[in-house]
């Protein structure tokens, strides 16, 4: 249990939030949402001690002990996979270690017996006998192999670090549980792994993660910062979403009877609540919808990017044909051999791989940057196309300013240009400001714009959602819905995949699957799950 009391932040003059007052209890996931830099980092830095409040109070459950996802990945370079973990709980670590020292003392005294029969109570107490296979169970369940176990950090990826900083986080089952963006560069079968996870976790977690599908499969409850304050809402990131237009609609109606909305709103719980059942966090989640007052349902005051393809021409019947491609790596590893597939009119395709690398070589192969090992493929005469890649860098080297930039890409005055420029929420100043100097997240909001000046009927995209926050996502998502030209993406983001996707490609060193079916449907089948295992 976490209690907040009077929790206030500032930088300077700037005020983050203050009067906060919450409780997270036991048995509940807390999604913790709200625009890029309202402050979701900062209150679990703030919980975690890594931050000193402006003021107010923080306090756990007496003897509670709180675990905390590391974003240093290069501290436990000198220590090994296994140790890094077992370190995270810090209690049993600390009786590990002087319980070793102790017996490797030559001089071993009556007081160090004593000392050594207090620590094996503590231990066995802690299940300090089973900590090791504790570490690797979690460590095989988040994607890393027995063979890398006791190898030193230092010799693993940023990705493999990655998942066994995470793996610290979780090891000893502890009370309270603060995760910053855990599902960043774990693939898809490992976040349904950590969802799985969760979702029998009995104590409080604390969440923040841009990942939709994550955040509704897990959260009991959503963390809302907003208007300068954090409230507290039942529900999943949806309900929150859908209560918070739902408001808006309502907000800017003014011709509708109070009786009506609060009917609507009130049909509005009922669904979700009865929707709440097929979550794997049901019981707590339903009753607290149900007793949900419609008051507390209001309109957010976040900006939504306007994300809007068109299509300058309707594409033909001849799309994309591949031919028996094959990509191989500059270490000689294999990406994908013998690929060969046709695109249909209207077909929104997503391509997956267990290396994320073998879906940026396709893109790159079928956007003339890259040249194949093997094969051909071919567009139809009738089709444009607008590329997003996965790696922008080389776009942004560069002194100009927002419109300068985005003027290379097409024909029009500045006031055409600082009209795609403010779909994408840059206004004012903004749109003057040096593109060499901008974050990831507005990088990937230039990026979108240029596409959008191509009008193109075939969009190509490497994992859309990297850098950008969830009111894009969720902007982009609702757009790639509509949009009637063709789509070929990779994407680490469930939701996405989901509601955009109506066929599936992954690509494996032995050949492909290819299915015509959704994603939740491709993940379900338990014949599907037979054929992977012998593709890799």
């Amino acid at each position: 249990m976490i209690t907040i009391s009077n929790l206030a932040i500032q930088f300077g003059k700037r005020v983050l939030y203050k009067d906060v007052n919450l409780k997270f209890t036991n048995g509940n996931i807390y999604g913790v949402i709200g625009a890029n830099g309202a402050g979701k980092s900062t209150l679990l830095k703030a919980i975690s001690g890594e931050l000193e409040s402006t003021k107010g109070t923080i306090t756990l459950g007496p003897g509670e002990r709180l675990s905390v996802l590391s974003q240093d990945h290069f501290k436990y370079d000198h220590c090994t996979v296994m140790n890094t973990v077992m370190m995270g709980h810090s209690v049993l670590w600390d009786i590990m270690q002087e319980k070793d020292a102790l017996y490797a003392k030559e001089d071993f005294t009556d007081e160090d017996g004593i000392r050594a029969a207090e620590l094996e109570e503590k231990f066995a107490e802690l299940d300090g006998w089973n900590a090791e296979s504790d570490a690797a169970i979690l460590l095989s369940g988040l994607g890393i192999k027995e063979d890398l176990h006791y190898k030193m950090m230092s010799e693993l990826s940023g990705k493999e670090k990655v998942r066994v900083m995470l793996a610290q986080a979780l090891y000893g089952n502890p009370d309270n549980l603060l995760l910053d963006e855990p599902t960043n560069d774990l693939d898809l079968d490992t976040v349904m792994w950590l969802e799985d996870y969760l979702a029998n976790f009995e104590h409080t977690v604390l969440v923040v993660s841009h990942d939709r599908h994550f955040l509704d499969a897990v959260s009991t409850h959503t963390v809302d910062i907003d208007f300068g304050k954090v409230n507290m809402f039942a529900g999943n990131y949806s309900f929150w979403y859908e209560s918070s237009q739902l408001a808006l609609r309502q907000a800017q109606n003014q011709k509708a009877k109070a009786e009506e909305k609060k009917k609507e709103l009130e049909e509005f719980i009922r669904r979700f609540s009865a929707n709440a059942a097929k979550s794997k966090q049901t019981t707590s989640r339903k009753k607290m919808l149900e007793k949900l007052n419609v008051e507390e349902i209001q309109p957010s005051t976040r900006k939504y990017p306007g994300i809007i393809f068109q299509m300058d021409r309707e594409p033909g019947n001849q799309i994309l044909e591949v031919e028996n491609l094959k990509a191989v790596d500059g270490d000689g590893t294999v990406l994908f051999d013998n690929l060969s597939f046709t695109v249909e009119k209207g077909e929104k395709i997503v391509f997956l791989s267990h290396n994320p690398r073998a879906m940026t070589a396709l893109f790159e192969i079928i956007n003339g940057n890259r040249e194949a090992q093997a094969g051909t493929y071919k567009w139809g005469v009738t089709i444009t196309t607008a590329y997003l890649p996965v790696d922008n860098t080389e776009f942004f080297e560069s002194d100009k300013n927002l419109v300068e930039w985005l003027s290379q890409f097409g024909e029009g005055n500045d006031v055409y240009f600082k009209g795609f420029l403010g779909r994408m929420l840059f206004s004012g100043e903004e749109v003057l400001k040096k593109v060499n100097v901008l974050s990831g997240g507005e990088k990937m909001r230039c990026m979108i714009a240029r596409m959008q000046l191509k009008n193109a009927n075939c969009l190509v995209l490497d994992t859309p959602t990297n850098h950008l926050d969830l009111e894009s996502i969720q902007a982009f998502n609702n757009n790639l819905k509509q949009y009637k030209g063709n789509v070929l993406f990779a994407s680490h983001d469930h939701e996405f995949i989901q509601t955009v996707a109506n066929r599936v490609i992954e690509l494996t060193p032995k050949g492909s699957i290819d299915k015509l079916m959704e994603y939740d449907e491709y993940i379900a089948s338990d014949a599907i799950k037979e054929l992977r295992a012998k593709m890799y």
